[in-house]
C-alpha cells in the first residue's frame, strides 16, 4: 500500500532526479527502450517499473549502488510471485473493494493537494483518466495484502517470545522514541432538532420534484449535493454489496426499481435522495444527493451540558473515564479503546505527539497531566460539528525503547518479524509452483539462487 501512495505523490518530483544518482551500469540500462526484464507466470516487470521503484527507493534516503538495484528488483519479483500464487489459490478482492479503496485514495489526494482541479493540473490528465491509470495498481496491492493476511492470519507471539526478541536487540540498536502521550476523548454529536430535520427534508423534496419534472439528477447533484466530489461524479457512487453502506441507505436503495427516486432518507451522514441505477443480485448501483442539516447553537449546548455533567461525575470518581467513553462517546474510532487515540502502527494507547491531530496537540499543550477539558466544540472530518472533552492521562518523554514502557510497540515488532519469517518460508516453497525468469543482465543479483 505504501508503494502506491509514494508513487502517486512522487511521480512528478521523481522526474527531476538525475540518472547520475544511479550506478553507472543501471544508468545505461535506463536509457534503452522500455522492455520486459522479468516474468512471474503471467505477470511481467518492465524496465520502467524498476526505474520508478528504484527512484522511490532513493527518495527514502537509501544509498545508490548495484546492491540496491538488486534489492528493489527482488521486491518486485516477490510482489509478482504473491500475485501469481494468489491466482493459483483463488485469493481475490471484489471490484467494490477496489472502487472503495480508489475513492479513499482520491479523497486523500484531494486533502493533500487541495482540490480535484489541482490534481488534474498537477498530473496533466482528467480525474477519470488518473483513476483508470492507478486502478490496476490498487487492485494488485489489495490482492497482495489479502494474500499476506491469508498466510499470516493465525500467527501470534507469546510474552516470552516478546521478551526474547527484545533481549536479542543490541543495546546500541534500540530505537529512540520521541515524546508520547496518552490522550482520550468523549464525543457527543448534537441531536438535530425536529425543525432542522423538517427543513432539510423539505429542501430535498423540492429537488426531487424538480428531477421528476425533467431536470437531470446528476446536474442537480452537482449543484446542491454536499457530498465531497459530487461536483465531478454527479452523485454516482458505483456498485456496492449488501452490508457495505449505511443500513438506512441500503434498505431504501434495495426497495427501489431502476430509475426510481426515493423520498428523503436519514443516515448518520445526513439526508439523502437516492436513485437506483441497476441491481445485480446482492450488488446495487446508485446515485444520491446528500444534504447535512445545520445544527443550531441550542443543539450544541445540549451536547455541552451532557458532557459537562459527565465530566463532573468523572472528576468525582463516580465513573471512570474509560467506562464513560465506551458507554457514551459517539466516536466509534476511539470509544472501543476507552476513548484513547491509538498509534496506527502498534495499536498502543501511547501515541507520538507528531501523530496527534494539531487541534488536540495544541489543547493538551496547555493542560496538566490528569486533567480533563471542559466541553469543546470542534469540526469532524466530514465537516459536521460536535462537542468533546479531552483527558490528558499521561506523557512519556523522549527515551530509548524500554519493554516496560513500550511493550505494545515491541510486541508488534516481534510479531512482524515472526510474520516475515513465515512469509520467507512461504516464498521459498511457492517458487516451485510458478514460472520465474529474470533478464540475464541482472544475473549478478542472484535473485533466483537465494
Amino acid at each position: 500500500m505504501k508503494f502506491i501512495i509514494n508513487r502517486m505523490k512522487l511521480i512528478s518530483a521523481l522526474i527531476i532526479i538525475c540518472l547520475a544518482q544511479l550506478p553507472a551500469a543501471y544508468s545505461q540500462q535506463a536509457q534503452v527502450a522500455d522492455q520486459i526484464i522479468g516474468k512471474v507466470d503471467n505477470f511481467i516487470i518492465l524496465e520502467s517499473d524498476l526505474e520508478l521503484a528504484y527512484k522511490d527507493y532513493l527518495s527514502r534516503g537509501n544509498n545508490a549502488n548495484e546492491s540496491s538495484v538488486c534489492t528493489v528488483l527482488e521486491g518486485l519479483i516477490v510482489n509478482k510471485l504473491m500475485l501469481a500464487k494468489a491466482e493459483i489459490d483463488s485469493v481475490v478482492v471484489s471490484d467494490q473493494q477496489v472502487d472503495a479503496q480508489l475513492e479513499n485514495r482520491m479523497k486523500m489526494m484531494v486533502n493533500q493537494i487541495g482540490s480535484e482541479e489541482k490534481i488534474e493540473e498537477y498530473y496533466g490528465k482528467t480525474l477519470e483518466e488518473f483513476k483508470v491509470e492507478i486502478r490496476d495498481d490498487i487492485k494488485e496491492q489489495l490482492v497482495m495484502s489479502e494474500m499476506q493476511r491469508t498466510i499470516t492470519q493465525d500467527i501470534e507471539v507469546t510474552p516470552k517470545e516478546v521478551q526474547e526478541f527484545f533481549r536479542n536487540i543490541p543495546k546500541d540498536s534500540l530505537p529512540y522514541y520521541s515524546t508520547q502521550v496518552q490522550v482520550g476523548q468523549i464525543v457527543r454529536n448534537p441531536v438535530m432538532s425536529k425543525e432542522a430535520k423538517n427543513s432539510v427534508k423539505a429542501r430535498l423534496e423540492g429537488l426531487r420534484e424538480r428531477i421528476l419534472e425533467g431536470e437531470d439528477f446528476e446536474e442537480v447533484a452537482r449543484l446542491y449535493s454536499q457530498e465531497p466530489g459530487a461536483r465531478k461524479t454527479g452523485g454516482n457512487i458505483g456498485f456496492f454489496q449488501r452490508g457495505e453502506l449505511a443500513p438506512e441507505y441500503e434498505a431504501t436503495a434495495l426497495r427501489l426499481k431502476p430509475g426510481e427516486i426515493s423520498k428523503p432518507v436519514e443516515t448518520d451522514f445526513g439526508f439523502h435522495l437516492i436513485q437506483l441505477i441497476e441491481r445485480r443480485g446482492n450488488e446495487f448501483n446508485t446515485r444520491h444527493i446528500l444534504i447535512r442539516p445545520t445544527f443550531r447553537e441550542a443543539d450544541l449546548q445540549i451536547a455541552r451540558n451532557f458532557l459537562d455533567s459527565l465530566r463532573t461525575n468523572i472528576l468525582n470518581d463516580s465513573i471512570k473515564f474509560e467506562k464513560a467513553a465506551k458507554e457514551y462517546s459517539d466516536d466509534m474510532n476511539t470509544s472501543s479503546s476507552g476513548g484513547y487515540f491509538l498509534d496506527g502502527q502498534s495499536g498502543s494507547t501511547k501515541i507520538s505527539v507528531e501523530d496527534l491531530d494539531p487541534n488536540v496537540f495544541f489543547t493538551i499543550d496547555t493542560m496538566k497531566l490528569g486533567s480533563i477539558t471542559k466541553p469543546l466544540t470542534f469540526t469532524k472530518q466530514d465537516g459536521s460539528q460536535a462537542v468533546r472533552i479531552l483527558f490528558y492521562k499521561d506523557r512519556l518523554r523522549p527515551h530509548q525503547a524500554d519493554i516496560r514502557l513500550d511493550y505494545q510497540r515491541i510486541q508488534k515488532a516481534a510479531l512482524n518479524r515472526k510474520r516475515s519469517e513465515i512469509l520467507n518460508k512461504w516464498f521459498e516453497e511457492s517458487q516451485s509452483e510458478v514460472f520465474v525468469t529474470i533478464d540475464e543482465k541482472y544475473d549478478s543479483c542472484n535473485i533466483l539462487k537465494k
